[in-house]
């Protein structure tokens, strides 16, 4: 009986590789997309315009992807948030999820999705309350340095980097691990979408905006392959 059991468990594993291989396979060779989400509550959801872009073209050439160059904007509620492996929201004030909202996000989460969230400095307090409505029975929790989304084809051995200023606090990656899954990544005291801006609109130096954009790029690399 043990033996038949670790038998299972062995091809339940090689099964697993198997299934990422051909994931990485298929988004190799398919166009895909990703979106920025589009929230209520008087927040500015469509922040960091020039974010997504280029840190689509940076996947394009350094993950050797074929990513469409093009991001799309979905609300909360949409049926078609489910057509995302990569969801980005950011912003500096208030959000507020329905209960339908927050069931549709539960719902893409639990499928298979993945949203990164970007505190742009202000959406701290409300994102908070309202990611209690997705997950009532999880708290966010700060990622070790060793996680994977850390180590992907680009390593940060101490965590997120530092990408501005606020409050002389450091840089924090949060998480919702659900069922042994990261299925939401919440970077705080960082401003990784600034880092992804085009350069003339922060003007940051050169190795600031390279280090969040391949920390970007991890993070799509992450939700591409841990599904």
């Amino acid at each position: 009986m043990i033996l038949l059991i670790l038998i299972y468990k062995r091809a339940f594993k090689c099964l697993q590789l198997l299934f990422m291989l051909l994931l990485i396979s298929a988004y190799s060779e398919a166009q895909i997309k990703i979106a920025k989400l589009k929230y209520s509550g008087g927040g500015d959801w469509y922040a960091n315009k020039t974010a997504l872009p280029n840190l689509i073209n940076f996947c394009n050439k350094e993950l050797n992807m074929n990513m469409n160059i093009e991001d799309d904007a979905v609300e909360v509620s949409s049926p078609a948030l489910f057509s995302y492996p990569y969801v980005y929201m950011t912003g500096h004030g208030n959000v507020i999820f329905s209960e339908s909202e927050a069931l549709n996000l539960r719902k893409y989460l639990l499928g298979g999705g993945f949203l990164h969230i970007d505190d742009n400095y202000g959406l701290d307090k409300f994102i908070r309350i309202e990611l209690k409505k997705v997950f009532p029975e999880l708290e966010l929790i700060e990622l070790p340095f060793n996680h994977p989304v850390y180590h992907q084809k680009f390593n940060f051995d101490k965590g997120l980097p530092k990408i501005h200023e606020h409050d002389g606090k450091p840089a924090q990656g949060f998480g919702l691990i659900y069922d042994g899954r990261l299925v939401v990544f919440y970077s705080y005291e960082c401003d990784l979408g600034n880092g992804w801006e085009d350069a003339r609109i922060h003007n940051d130096p050169d190795v600031k905006r390279q280090s969040a954009l391949r920390m970007g790029a991890n993070l799509i690399s992450y939700s591409l392959t841990n599904q």
